[in-house]
């Protein structure tokens, strides 16, 4: 079962020649979703060959880093004959802001375009076996973060244990591990609890946007498989991150220890380091409890799967 990251813009708040300006894509089973439309996005869908057919887009907040490429795109959309929807997902009170975006210049998509406000604990979107949930953040205007969370599993069958039992092969084994009770010919029942096991956890990505380290962002998911978080500055400019409510590569390995994140992506890299992200990876590695390469500094257009364990 695919599950998918795309890092379209990996800048701070103004674009260089090796980066573009925040953007995640996410596809999951063949659904897409944006997280975040910087400037160029569209542009970075085309080079990077994602396509456009995204359901959802959730923006973290309305500065234009992070929204000015979604009336292009929208535009594009539109060019193309889209008619399928779209929603997009912003902060509780800037619905306002993002209707101005998509009727930019007297742009009206004919296709629907729906603009969800959410806040902290909301569950923004509800797919297929999972959902997409905001929690709130530490930025200098209205902002959240969005958390993508897959349904636990269903426990592993016992095969072996349940032939033990005299199950018969076939539609009782699909009976039982869906959970409904099994009764043999001599009368015995056979509970799913007998032959199935405990249920397993579905996979989980955060995603912080731009903010200060913040204590309701542990709280999110437990153990996430991946933690996309705000590492503007170097411990260089610790002050400074703090001053314009943003994080350092430390204070984002020191969250993803704490929440116990399999992986850490150091993004929205200020343009003043031009491309030099070995500080952050050093510091961000030395307040993270993990392995050292499961914190990098992605490139725009890199491209990580996210493993579905069977343990």
């Amino acid at each position: 079962m695919q599950l998918s990251v795309t890092f379209l813009g990996t800048s701070g708040a103004i674009p260089t020649t090796q980066r573009n300006p925040s953007s995640l894509f996410v596809a999951r089973e063949g659904e897409q979703l944006l997280f975040d439309a910087g400037e160029g996005t569209q542009r970075q869908m085309m080079r990077y060959s994602t396509g456009f057919s995204i359901s959802h887009i959730f923006i973290t907040h309305t500065h234009g880093d992070h929204v000015l490429g979604i009336p292009g795109l929208l535009q594009t959309m539109d060019f193309n004959d889209r008619e399928a929807p779209l929603t997009i997902h912003c902060p509780r009170g800037t619905r306002r802001d993002l209707r101005s975006l998509v009727t930019l210049l007297g742009n009206h998509p004919t296709f629907p375009v729906t603009i969800n406000e959410v806040g902290d604990g909301d569950v923004a979107s509800r797919g297929e076996e999972y959902e997409v949930r905001a929690f709130e953040t530490d930025h200098d205007t209205r902002s959240v973060g969005y958390a993508l969370v897959e349904d636990d599993r269903k426990g592993r069958f016992d095969r072996e244990r349940a032939e033990e039992l005299g199950v018969p092969v076939g539609p009782a084994f699909s009976k039982l591990h869906a959970g409904e009770a099994v009764e043999l010919e001599d009368g015995t029942v056979v509970d799913p609890a007998e032959v199935v096991g405990e249920p397993r956890p579905g996979r989980s990505l955060v995603y912080t946007g731009d903010t200060r380290p913040s204590d309701r962002t542990l709280e999110v998911v437990d153990e996430p498989d991946l933690l996309i978080h705000d590492a503007t500055f170097a411990d260089d400019r610790v002050e400074r991150a703090a001053d314009t409510a943003h994080s350092t590569a430390r204070q984002a390995g020191s969250i993803a220890s704490k929440m116990g994140a399999k992986r850490l992506a150091l993004v929205h890299l200020s343009s003043r380091y031009a491309g030099q992200s070995g500080d952050h990876l050093e510091q961000a590695r030395e307040a993270f409890s993990g392995d050292d390469e499961d914190v990098f500094v992605p490139s725009d257009g890199d491209s990580l799967e996210l493993p579905l364990l069977e343990d």
